[in-house]
């Protein structure tokens, strides 16, 4: 199989992949057994994501990553 070529004028196309070993600089990221998972852009949003996973699955760790402030919040299975 052939690649397309690509004339020097074209720009290369923007890979805007997000690294699973950085964390986020912006938004709620869902933790799930310390690995980032979904990024969301309230904390309601990303809570309500994690207790989802957690009423599915309650033997995971999940918690909500708030890229602004670095911290990280435990779901409780309760609540």
């Amino acid at each position: 199989m052939k690649k397309p070529v690509r004339s020097i004028d074209e720009p290369e196309p923007e890979q805007k992949a997000p690294r699973a070993d950085r964390p986020p600089s912006e938004g709620f990221v869902v933790v799930v057994d310390g690995h980032f998972k979904s990024e969301f852009e309230t904390a309601e949003a990303a809570e309500s994501s994690g207790r989802t996973l957690k009423s599915t699955y309650p033997m995971l760790k999940i918690e909500i990553y708030d890229a602004a402030t670095r911290v990280r919040t435990l779901l409780d299975q309760d609540t």
